[in-house]
């Protein structure tokens, strides 16, 4: 049995984050200050705060960093002259280079395509109250409730994760083998090191797990076609889709999903521990939340804005170019900080507030044009489930004043390690 056997979902998921973690500095005094002096720099800003590359491509290659709204979106919105497929280089290796963060034009659009039906509204919402809202109450919060107190990242961890599988289509009567699935799509994400003795051993645990990912998700598709593939999964649909008059085999079938895999919970799980921690800082948020439900999507966009958990965005130039005064040459990186961007004086209003009651503006936290995050609606219905649930469930929610209150942290996949809270 390979190592990758062994991998625990907990020890995956906080490995994860401190290899992304960087230094513990105050960041947004930082953002703040590089918007006003230095929007534009010719560094790389993020590995100089220790946060791996996931670009895994020669480090002397140029790397510029912007930190203005309005170069984030500009940069963002162009996928002709700011490409992502370096990516099927570095992190998409672990998925033969098939990963749709990583693919370009009309590659890009075309698996785009086939996957969007399963990430649809009106999808995601016959979904909601037959299956999301069930399994996070009946197998996740209502055995919790007697205990009166509760490390909600223990729940945050496993909702999420329980949830997109189901959707995807595997079983769903095996939790501990959803979770073994989920702890290597997590080794995988460490792939990336910056450490180079680190880097082999993590490169070699990342491909074992891509390796074991993969058998176990070709299992599930074998599976599901054996049976018809007629169901409203995401491995059935791409079963039964035809691109240029073809059909996917097996193999396809398996590739394209697993790499959907690694982003499809940890990113909901931080998200959710921000989002508590922010409304549990302001009670008077909190109650008025508890009266009025229609205010819980608010919050969740809110949250995303003020602290993304994917807090910067790599593009490459694809020919000589031109940002914010400052020559870019063909073939550099440039880095989009997403959460100084996000607090731009320029852009919102009271940019360093939390409130729920600003008017509605895109934000960067789930990316922006092409490759913008196609499995957004589905993460934000998930935790709008989880919050209506804890809401509905636990009375007067605190934070529990016997443990340390949570904090945001991190460079890179930022959000709270532990939430402690007490309820009536």
């Amino acid at each position: 049995m390979s190592s990758a056997n062994n991998v625990s979902l907990e020890s995956a998921y906080s490995g994860v984050a401190d290899n992304y973690r960087g230094e513990d500095v105050d960041l947004h005094a930082i953002y703040r200050d590089m918007r006003r002096n230095s929007p534009i720099i010719a560094e790389n800003f993020m590995g100089k705060l220790g946060v791996p590359n996931i670009a895994g491509l020669d480090p002397n290659r140029p790397t510029f960093t912007v930190f203005r709204y309005k170069e984030v979106m500009a940069v963002l919105r162009d996928a002709a002259n700011y490409t992502s497929g370096f990516i099927a280089e570095g992190l998409g290796a672990f998925f033969d280079g098939l990963i749709l963060t990583g693919m370009d034009g009309e590659a890009h659009k075309k698996a785009r395509a086939l996957l969007q039906p399963i990430f649809m509204p009106e999808v995601v919402n016959s979904w909601r109250d037959t299956k999301m809202d069930p399994i996070v109450r009946e197998e996740f919060l209502l055995p919790l409730v007697a205990n009166k107190k509760a490390d909600l990242m223990d729940f945050g961890l496993l909702f999420p994760i329980r949830l997109i599988y189901s959707l995807i289509g595997f079983p769903g009567n095996d939790p501990e083998k959803i979770k073994q699935y989920a702890a290597w799509a997590l080794a995988i994400l460490a792939g990336p090191q910056v450490d180079a003795e680190k880097a082999a051993q993590a490169r070699k645990a990342a491909m074992e797990a891509a390796k074991a990912l993969y058998d176990a998700t070709h299992e599930a598709v074998v599976e599901v076609r054996a049976k018809g593939a007629e169901g409203d999964d995401l491995i059935s649909r791409l079963i039964r889709a035809e691109s240029d008059g073809r059909r996917f085999d097996d193999h396809e079938v398996t590739t394209f999903v697993r790499s959907l895999l690694p982003a499809a919970a940890e990113t909901t799980t931080r998200t959710f521990g921000t989002l508590m921690t922010l409304l549990l800082e302001r009670p008077e948020l909190l109650a008025r939340m508890r009266a009025d439900r229609s205010l819980v999507p608010k919050a969740i966009d809110e949250a995303i804005r003020f602290e993304p958990v994917a807090t910067f965005k790599v593009r490459q130039a694809a020919q000589d170019l031109e940002l914010a005064g400052m020559a870019i040459p063909k073939g550099a990186m440039v880095q989009c900080i997403v959460s100084s961007a996000n607090r731009d004086e320029e852009a919102f209003e009271r940019s360093e507030e939390f409130d729920i009651d600003r008017k509605p503006k895109p934000s960067f936290g789930f990316g922006f044009g092409p490759h913008m995050c196609i499995g957004q609606f589905i993460a934000k219905t998930e935790l709008q489930v989880a919050l209506n649930a804890v809401l509905d469930l636990m009375p007067n929610l605190r934070l529990d004043p016997e443990q340390a209150p949570p904090r945001i942290t991190g460079a890179q996949l930022r959000g709270p390690k532990h939430v402690h809270v007490i309820w009536d």
